[in-house]
């Protein structure tokens, strides 16, 4: 069955087409520094947005039109998937991404959800075979049902622990019967509300204990995907563990746990932290834990996670400028953990969307290579910082500086002379490479 008949496959047909249903700028096949569009960008279609959300928000029911929703159970699961892979199709796009709860219903028991899994796993994995599009990462829902009141690994009830571990082995397992390329940990219950009730360093303990288990288990099975860890500071809970990626990043330091995980960084999420999208990306850049990002953004307008798709071109611009110094995402992608608006209820909006999306990380991909081929920024800062590529400045660099020899040093200096920053400078640049790529310069 079609379920977006109406919708023939989406081209590239350049920045002067007027059609709707058409790439502007993402050409999947366009060449930048030796690889595909596609090969970089790696895009991802986020299961739990596109095929399960309603449009409900906490003041209103759903608003969303869907042409499967008139099904229950199973038959709705199976004509998700249908309709899943339709849209990965017509979008071509190479991966997608899920909970277990947004692929097969959760049932009384744990066993009747093992056994909804299996059925649709079976089915994915058939459509698989005639489709070239790949699972990016899978994770478990360890957040919505009410025994997750307290948190799943860090809850104070141990049996709550036990039910999430066998959530996430059977995540495991599904995974590598996919061929998923990563596995992801949210906590969005991984926190607490109030320090009075709460032992944060036991919560903590066992969420690394957790981690270990998981590892332990991925190499009894032989799964070989990247574990990725997604920060996010707050909401659900009030105070979330995994904040940010430097407050991950130390968590999995002090628990040898660095070597098995990166983090899936998101655009909200780093909002919500109060740290720009770019930031995040470079604080797990330069610590080589870059290991794959949710494309989304937020409004500033609104204190929560809004998940709107992609379309501020300065952000994603900034965002491919750390992904290019990376080398790429390796195993990881841009995946779309972004919804359309209550508004946009139609099902072709689910196509708008991602079109908007896809073209504004191409933009980005753009003129951020364009950038790092010009040597725009790299240089100004490799001249901000001169002063430590000789003199006293190499040797602090080098640690063969010590106070008594910085301060013999700082005696003898007349009046210091600081350069400016050319801040506003710098982003005029930006502007112009922006624009320029725009009008196909």
């Amino acid at each position: 069955m079609a379920y977006f008949e109406e919708i023939n496959k989406i081209q590239y047909e350049g920045s002067s087409s007027q059609n709707p249903f058409a790439f502007k700028y993402y050409n999947p096949e366009q060449s930048i520094n030796g690889k595909t569009m596609e090969e970089i960008l790696r895009f991802s279609v986020a299961y739990w947005h596109t095929f399960t959300a309603d449009g409900t928000d906490p003041f209103g029911v759903g608003t969303a039109i869907r042409p499967w929703d008139h099904l229950k159970g199973l038959d709705l699961a199976k004509a998700r998937v249908e309709a899943a892979f339709e849209l990965f199709e017509k979008l071509n796009v190479p991966f997608f991404c899920f909970h277990d709860s947004d692929i097969a219903p959760e049932a009384d028991t744990l066993k009747e959800t093992y056994e909804n899994l299996d059925v649709i796993t079976a089915m994915i994995k058939d459509y698989m075979k005639d489709s070239k599009v790949k699972l990016l990462w899978n994770t478990a829902n360890m957040f919505t049902h009410p025994r997750y009141v307290h948190g799943a690994a860090t809850s104070s009830n141990a049996d709550v622990f036990a039910f999430a571990a066998a959530k996430v082995k059977k995540g495991l397992e599904v995974g590598k019967e996919l061929g998923a390329e990563n596995y992801v940990f949210w906590g969005g219950r991984e926190g607490y509300e109030t320090l009075l009730n709460t032992d944060m360093k036991l919560e903590l303990d066992n969420l690394a204990r957790f981690f270990h288990m998981a590892v332990d288990y991925a190499k009894e099975i032989g799964f070989n995907g990247q574990f990725l860890i997604e920060p996010k500071p707050k909401e659900p809970t009030k105070h979330q563990y995994d904040f940010d990626v430097a407050t991950g990043h130390a968590f999995l330091q002090k628990y040898d746990l660095d070597q098995y995980f990166k983090f899936n960084v998101e655009a909200n999420h780093a909002t919500l932290a109060g740290h720009t999208f770019e930031h995040e990306l470079r604080v797990a850049r330069i610590n080589g834990m870059l290991g794959s990002v949710d494309a989304n953004q937020g409004d500033t307008l609104i204190g929560w996670d809004t998940d709107e798709f992609p379309t501020d071109l300065y952000s994603t611009t900034l965002a491919m400028y750390e992904i290019l110094q990376n080398g790429g995402l390796g195993k990881g992608g841009l995946n779309f953990d972004a919804k359309v608006r209550r508004g946009s209820f139609e099902p072709e909006d689910l196509f708008h969307a991602h079109i908007a999306g896809m073209d504004s990380f191409a933009i980005g991909l753009k003129v951020a290579a364009k950038l790092l081929e010009d040597r725009v920024l790299e240089d100004f800062v490799a001249d901000r910082y001169s002063s430590y590529t000789e003199g006293i400045g190499l040797e602090i660099v080098e640690g063969k500086a010590d106070f008594h020899k910085l301060e013999e040093y700082a005696l003898q200096l007349g009046n210091i002379q600081n350069r400016s920053g050319r801040q506003e400078r710098l982003r005029a640049i930006v502007n112009q490479y922006l624009l320029e790529t725009l009008a196909g310069k």
